[in-house]
């Protein structure tokens, strides 16, 4: 007997020991292969899964209406008035359709070219893997006349499809309760929701998508509820993602139709910002790391307004070349294309690869601009101008840049002086704290741990990057020392603006800030730098928020900290026990964090054994880009309502 058989037969290992797992039950063992994770964004995921599917039935043209609904138990509710699911005896499986559908990984009609031409997921995952993923679920179907029911249990069905009655509807109903031994949260965040729903409005003209909360009433006693319809398409999209920035041009320049058999929809315009906006979407996925649908867009742009502007002879006087990144300064734009069999790079459907979809939108674009530049001259000019503006600061950021670069290199180290580093030198072990004010900063130096832990505090309230030329962003001493502190550079060979995370020397950022309003307003300040100019360091999921106490509460010898108002009553109320008295309960309200001592804020804060982090995400990209430039414009009413909707707990002194 050889070494190895002896080996495999001691620890048993044959053939028994191989699993052959069932769809289903892969489903459940590794359910981040098929919904990307277990978290918020994994929960949020199921919901899409199944209006993806009403959203195919609108692309086929036999649906133009779906109801989203949170159910008072964070179970979700999906209808539509589509053709409602096949429940025929499927032939091969020998059962009914509507079944093979929801129990069967890669079942669907999306694999057939006849029935559906486009659809956005065409993995085969879908509905059956919110079935595996939930302990309840139930298809109801209106179809032919007659309503259809079947439930499931964990993907497994508990009877037959039955006949329940008659109708004059048509269409289907999910009703799902995401299973709490797979998902670390329950609870659906209706804002995300409504921001998914409100893209999926805009990117299909004409569908209406109305979407309501069971859990919540508004002051009348009614549920929250909003309906999304967009008579415009994209035209609208870039309307609402512009709606807090000031047009430079009259309209929302838009072509929508086919070109070589694909279907292309463009909407952009110019605004007074510094930022580029640009979205993109392959059957209503967004595919943030762009594609050859994007650089089609790109192509077309730059090719167009160069053309005109060499044209114009307003260029004549500029002393360096404009490159393709000066006309899009200022730009918002959206771009969506359907394509019959799309190829993604990567599971994660977020860059088309299809070579032959580039021409295409590149054409459109090109047509588009070519009309609407001739069309008006006036606004014209005023691209050509922005143009000219952005390629001069362009010009004056390299070299602020480079100084700040080449300072670095020249300076042996280079750090920031206010920097205390950690001994550690592997970036994946390493974090940095970005603490506000220099009495927190020395706190938190003194409570670290010195091996893993770096501190920089940011003295005031760094530059509102929303309303600021690059440039001027590379003058500002604490950005510039946040930039060196982590060993970030801009420009990579591919792209002289992006972000290289070569040198990066952190992989966990967290921003430590106090309690108070203007904690909270630096906190900002700092995410909208980084999502405007590191938006790799948050899509990497290295950026979070610390979540330092709000009280101590103490009696006799024992004190326990409270990170909320309801922890800390809750405190109170136990150590008040039967008795109901107050007497010898002290509550101390951490207003900053050099209130604390250095112990104090090690054990709180800094330990990773007991501390609370947030991880900073982007769900929705078109979403933040929002709120960012509402928050941090130059508009004032769209924020002013936005504070009066979110402000839970308002002192307001009379």
């Amino acid at each position: 007997m050889s070494e190895e058989n002896k080996k495999a037969g001691q620890t048993g290992y044959d053939a028994s020991q191989i699993q052959a797992l069932e769809g289903m039950e892969h489903v459940r063992m590794r359910p981040s292969m098929y919904i990307g994770d277990v978290g918020v964004r994994g929960l949020h995921h199921l919901v899409y899964e199944v209006v993806d599917n009403s959203i195919d039935e609108a692309l086929a043209g036999h649906c133009d209406t779906i109801t989203v609904t949170i159910t008072e138990g964070n179970g979700i509710r999906v209808s539509d008035n589509g053709r409602g699911i096949p429940v025929d005896m499927h032939e091969k499986e020998g059962v009914s359709a509507l079944q093979v559908v929801m129990t069967k990984i890669g079942a669907g009609g999306k694999f057939d070219k006849d029935a559906y031409k486009v659809s956005g997921g065409l993995h085969g995952v879908g509905v059956s893997c919110v079935n595996a993923l939930s302990t309840l679920l139930r298809a109801e179907v209106h179809r032919g006349g007659k309503v259809y029911e079947q439930e499931y249990a964990r993907g497994k069905e508990q009877y037959a499809v039955r006949e329940i009655g008659t109708t004059d509807k048509r269409g289907t109903t999910v009703e799902f309760q995401p299973d709490h031994e797979i998902f670390e949260t329950l609870v659906y965040n209706y804002d995300t929701l409504a921001d998914r729903m409100r893209e999926l409005s805009y990117l299909n003209q004409g569908l209406t998508i109305t979407l309501t909360d069971e859990r919540h009433t508004d002051e009348e006693g009614n549920f929250v509820s909003e309906t999304f319809h967009s008579t415009e398409g994209l035209k609208d999209f870039v309307t609402y993602l512009d709606g807090n920035r000031e047009a430079i041009i009259h309209d929302v320049i838009h072509v929508s139709g086919e070109r070589n058999g694909v279907p292309v929809e463009v909407a952009m315009t110019y605004n007074n910002s510094f930022s580029e906006n640009l979205f993109s979407y392959v059957n209503n996925i967004n595919t943030h790391e762009g594609g050859t649908h994007l650089t089609g867009f790109r192509r077309g742009l730059t090719n167009t307004l160069k053309k005109y502007a060499d044209s114009s002879g307003m260029l004549d006087k500029l002393k360096f070349d404009i490159s393709g990144d000066d006309f899009r300064e200022g730009l918002t734009a959206v771009v969506s294309v359907k394509v019959a069999e799309p190829q993604f790079q990567g599971q994660t459907k977020t860059k088309l690869g299809n070579a032959e979809v580039s021409a295409p939108v590149s054409q459109a674009v090109s047509d588009m601009l070519e009309a609407y530049l001739e069309e008006n001259p006036n606004d014209a000019k005023t691209i050509v101008q922005k143009v000219i503006l952005a390629a001069q600061a362009r010009h004056a950021a390299r070299k602020a840049r480079e100084m700040v670069q080449r300072k670095t290199v020249m300076g042996g180290s280079g750090l920031p002086g206010k920097l205390a580093d950690c001994s550690e030198k592997d970036p994946a072990l390493c974090e940095l704290f970005l603490v506000e004010g220099d009495s927190a900063g020395g706190t938190a130096k003194q409570g670290r741990d010195r091996m893993f832990q770096a501190i920089m505090p940011l003295r005031g309230k760094i530059l509102n990057v929303e309303k600021a030329m690059h440039h001027k962003i590379f003058d500002n001493e604490e950005i510039k020392n946040i930039y060196t502190a982590l060993g970030v550079t801009v420009g990579t060979e591919e792209d002289e603006r992006a972000l290289n995370l070569a040198k990066l020397r952190y992989h966990k950022i967290v921003i430590m800030c106090d309690a108070d309003v203007d904690g909270s307003h630096i906190e900002t300040l700092i995410l909208t730098f980084l999502f405007r100019h590191m938006k790799d360091l948050i899509e990497n999921g290295y950026v979070y928020i610390a979540t330092p106490p709000l009280y101590l509460v103490k009696k006799g010898q024992r004190s326990i900290y409270a990170w909320n108002d309801d922890e800390r009553d809750r405190l109170i109320a136990e150590f008040k026990g039967k008795s109901g008295s107050e007497s010898g309960i002290h509550v101390q309200r951490y207003k900053g964090l050099g209130e604390m001592n250095a112990e104090q804020l090690w054990e709180t804060t800094l330990n990773p054994e007991n501390r609370t982090l947030r991880q900073v995400t982007i769900e929705n990209a078109a979403g933040a880009d929002h709120v960012f430039s509402m928050l941090m414009g130059d508009d004032v009413p769209p924020r002013r309502k936005f504070i009066e909707d979110n402000a839970k707990y308002a002192n307001i002194d009379a």
